[in-house]
C-alpha cells in the first residue's frame, strides 16, 4: 500500500469549505426572514451577510496559503465567498433599478 499524496486536491474538504460559507450565508437570510434576533432590523442582517461574505473570502485566502488539506478548504471558502459577493452585487443592482424606476 502506498501513502496518500498530501499535495493532491481534496474535493470533499473543498465542498466542506463551500458548505460552511454557504450555510452561514443561508443562515443569515433565514434569520432575516424569520426575524430571529430580537432588536435586529434589516441593516444588522445586511452587515452580518457582508461580514460572512468577506470573512469567507479572507479566510479562504489565508487557508490557501497554508499546507494541504487547508488549501482545499480555502478553495471552498473562496467559492462560497464569491457566491455571497455575487448575491450582494445582484441585490445592489435590483435595489438600484428599483430606486431609479420609483423616482421617475
Amino acid at each position: 500500500m502506498t501513502a496518500p499524496d498530501p499535495l493532491r486536491p481534496r474535493p470533499g474538504v473543498a465542498f466542506l469549505g463551500f458548505a460552511l460559507a454557504a450555510g452561514l450565508l443561508i443562515g443569515v437570510v433565514v434569520a432575516l426572514a424569520r426575524d430571529a434576533i430580537t432588536g435586529w432590523h434589516a441593516g444588522e442582517y445586511t452587515y452580518a451577510f457582508i461580514g460572512v461574505t468577506f470573512g469567507a473570502i479572507i479566510g479562504g485566502c489565508l487557508c490557501r496559503l497554508a499546507r494541504p488539506p487547508w488549501r482545499s478548504l480555502g478553495s471552498g471558502l473562496l467559492l462560497g465567498g464569491a457566491l455571497g459577493f455575487a448575491a450582494l452585487v445582484a441585490a445592489g443592482v435590483v435595489l438600484y433599478i428599483g430606486l431609479t424606476q420609483w423616482s421617475s
